[in-house]
């Protein structure tokens, strides 16, 4: 996956636990989970604005962009 999502580096920095960021989001923990995994297709804007709110930081500071290995150019 190009897009990889940073949210145990910021949970770590908050000193803060998947269930309290879940529950201060607003979504469920299975849900977290593949946001954390990397297994997300999408991600809503309402969402990705919610975590930003709970861990006081910036979209970029969760989501970073890295060129497949495998992909040709």
């Amino acid at each position: 996956m190009a897009i990889i999502i940073h949210i145990d580096v910021m949970l770590a920095k908050r000193k803060m636990s998947v269930t309290e960021l879940s529950e201060r989001v607003g979504i469920t923990m299975a849900n977290l989970s593949i946001l954390k995994n990397g297994k997300a297709k999408a991600i809503r804007i309402s969402t990705l604005e919610a975590i930003c709110k709970a861990l006081d930081c910036q979209p970029g500071d969760l989501l970073e962009y890295k060129e497949d290995q495998d992909t040709p150019g």
